[in-house]
């Protein structure tokens, strides 16, 4: 029995190799493998032996050769092709254990240049791969060195692996291949700027027990590169397994916690935000926070952009609630919050970062894909256009306030004072409902003067202005641009509102 060994990462190779040797297996290496093995005192064949030609072209050229894939393609159940492999002087290969060069980390290096990239592009190695893979009835095909040790096994046992082994592992190879391909084909296309292909990479996380209703079944996927703010790539602390819609709610609340570096908390349910605010600590943020909606809250999910502290959890702690994140929890805040063992804790990686995510959504036989929506215009003093000007508190709420309502489902309205959210209206038909709503509910908490108010969209009447200049509001930041921009702007004249235009909306459909 002959094995191929060819391997960028070297983990647990030694040790395989030598198991393979005592098992009675002859084992062929190339280049960097053959000399660690030969280093280690396993005795090995150079490929170059086995091909009867050197290894040419800086290592680029060494097993696409008949002698190679003529000993993986080769059926041993059909006479012609053993015939043609003892003529041409060929031995069958019974094992290859190949994983490719690192494409993925040359590419993730700051600086890399377009020939360092192509230079760590395996041929020889995905050619072995499937080879292997398309005769695996007669051939084992390794790519992950997490399955050497089954392999080993399975073979002292047995004397050698299973068709059934064999097939997992050549469906793991082709796998394993195509992500390669589809890799270097998204990254070779950027460079081209050919956009007419869309490569997604995901790994299975886990099955979730049921969708967004309990008759669906759904999977949860992460990307292979690790961002921040994502909930694919958090650690659970503690709680039970999370549900699509947690996930989905979760990843709104991320969203948000993204917008603001001063600290903060927002309690979030069905996507939008119940309740949120700033303050001088994550203490004060959750009480503001919580005090915005106590009853929309209820099984909510709650995310802080600072360190969970003991004083923290233990005011969230009577609070019922799905997941609390945050980038981290302390001991104390843990022994608290841990009592509560349904209590989902997850800890998120919430570092800056100046990339722009996609973000896909599927639709019937299609997906739509577009940056996420990141960018967040800073309000200022200058952007306003009406006589009244907002003061200094007034434009610190502007500020908070707009950058709430881009997360909330359009059409939105969000209400604000003291940096903290008193009214959410959300996905409503029109502007002015979802005006109305969180208007009632600002009214609802006793607040009836000092408001700033935020809307995603700009105003199509000047009757938002009007119903707002009624109850309280005494400035409005939005993204203007509506033919009637004129009558908006006169109406918050007439009633001494103050009115921002940002210049950018910010829809969330």
């Amino acid at each position: 029995m002959r094995a191929l060994i060819s391997v960028s990462d070297k983990t647990g190779v030694v040790d395989f190799a030598k198991n393979l040797k005592a098992l009675g297996w002859e084992v062929i290496a190339t280049g960097g493998t053959m000399k660690l093995l030969r280093e280690s005192g396993v005795e090995v064949l150079n490929i170059s032996d086995v091909t009867g030609f050197p290894e040419i072209c800086d290592g680029r050229v060494k097993t696409l050769h008949p002698a190679v894939h003529g000993g993986l393609l080769a059926r041993r159940d059909v006479e012609e092709h053993v015939e043609a492999l003892r003529v041409n002087g060929i031995e069958f290969i019974d094992l290859v254990c190949v994983n490719l060069y690192p494409f993925r980390q040359t590419i993730a290096k700051e600086g890399v240049t377009l020939a360092e990239a192509i230079e760590n592009i395996d041929i020889g190695g995905p050619s072995m791969l499937r080879s292997a893979a398309k005769n695996f009835r007669d051939v084992t095909v390794v790519c992950d060195p997490a399955d050497y040790a089954a392999i080993l096994d399975e073979m002292r046992a047995e004397g050698n692996t299973s068709v059934e082994t064999r097939l997992r592992l050549s469906a793991k190879a082709y796998t394993h291949t195509a992500e390669y391909d589809s890799m270097i084909a998204t990254y070779m296309r950027a460079q081209a700027g050919l956009p007419e292909k869309l490569f997604l990479d995901f790994d299975l996380v886990q099955s979730l027990r049921y969708g967004e209703n309990p008759h669906q079944t759904a999977k949860f996927y992460r990307s292979a590169e690790e961002v921040p703010f994502s909930l694919a790539h958090a650690r659970q602390l503690n709680g039970k397994e999370l549900s699509y819609n947690n996930i989905q709610d979760a990843n709104a609340a991320l969203n948000i916690v993204r917008e603001f570096d001063e600290p903060f908390c927002v309690g979030l349910k069905h996507m939008n935000p119940c309740g949120a605010a700033v303050g001088r600590d994550v203490v004060e943020a959750w009480t503001k926070a919580y005090e915005a909606d106590k009853v929309s809250i209820f099984g909510g999910i709650v995310a802080v952009n600072r360190e969970v502290t003991r004083e923290a959890a233990e005011r969230m702690k009577p609070i019922f609630l799905e997941i609390i994140m945050a980038p981290k929890f302390s001991e104390g805040a843990l022994e608290v919050l841990c009592t509560k063992k349904n209590l989902r804790l997850l800890e998120v990686d919430m570092t800056r970062s100046d990339v722009h995510p996609m973000q896909y959504v599927s639709v019937n036989g299609g997906l739509l894909a577009q940056e996420l929506d990141v960018e967040t215009k800073r309000v200022e003093a200058s952007m306003t256009v009406t006589k009244a000007r907002p003061d200094a508190a007034q434009l610190r709420d502007l500020e908070f306030a707009w950058r709430i309502v881009k997360h909330v489902k359009s059409n939105a309205i969000v209400v604000v004072k003291g940096g903290q959210t008193l009214g959410v209206g959300a996905g409503q038909m029109n502007r002015i409902g979802s005006a109305e709503i969180a208007l009632k509910e600002a009214q609802a908490k006793g607040a009836t003067e000092g408001l700033v108010m935020a809307s995603d969209g700009f105003f199509p009447f000047d009757d938002c202005v009007t119903l707002a200049a009624a109850n309280g509001v005494a400035a409005i930041v939005q993204p203007g641009g509506s033919v009637r921009d004129e009558d908006s702007i006169r109406k918050a004249d007439e009633t001494g509102v103050a009115m921002l235009f940002t210049g950018m909306r910010h829809f969330k459909h």
